[in-house]
């Protein structure tokens, strides 16, 4: 993407997204649910700001969705690194959130306001990926029916691709 090839509409939102990150450290897109998908929300200049992977979060409510965004970009600021496979239990009360790496292919899906502040392109994003209440990821064959649809792995095969689950990782 060349910046000199955007719209005004485009020109406003990335003055926002460059306004919102310097102020609060990121900015948080939001994306309503329809019938091809679920809600999703991502951050766009933790990257810029803090060397942090930008973050996506798929299939949770807004009121939730958020605050997982604005707490791991907060914990990536101060310095803490988060590991694929490795489950987070102090993010939902004891809910375990697992990471894992945004395969480039999804980027113009999932992170494309983001290329407004990179426009090569070239940044890290991982996905914040939540269990159920009772632990069951949507690999898991245990999971409701229709999770692995509504939380989707954004990796190449769709499936954990940094680790193992149930081997070296949930």
């Amino acid at each position: 993407m060349s910046l000199d090839d955007i719209t005004e509409e485009e020109a406003a939102l990335r003055e926002w997204l460059l306004r919102t990150a310097d102020a609060e450290g990121h900015a948080v897109i939001e994306v309503d649910g329809d019938e091809h998908g679920a809600p999703y929300a991502f951050s766009v200049g933790a990257w810029r700001r803090f060397g942090a992977p930008e973050a996506v979060v798929i299939g949770l409510p807004v009121n939730m969705a958020r605050p997982l965004i604005d707490i791991y970009v907060r914990r990536a600021a101060s310095g803490e690194r988060f590991f694929p496979g490795l489950p987070y239990l102090d993010f939902f009360q004891g809910t375990p959130v697992v990471v894992e790496r945004v395969h480039q292919g999804h980027y113009p899906e999932f992170l494309g306001s983001a290329t407004l502040l990179y426009p090569s392109g070239q940044f890290p994003a991982l996905q914040l990926i939540v269990a159920t209440p009772d632990g069951h990821f949507p690999w898991s064959p245990r999971a409701p029916e229709g999770f692995a649809q509504w939380q989707p792995v954004l990796t190449e095969s769709g499936y954990p691709e940094s680790w193992r689950p149930g081997v070296d990782g949930p």
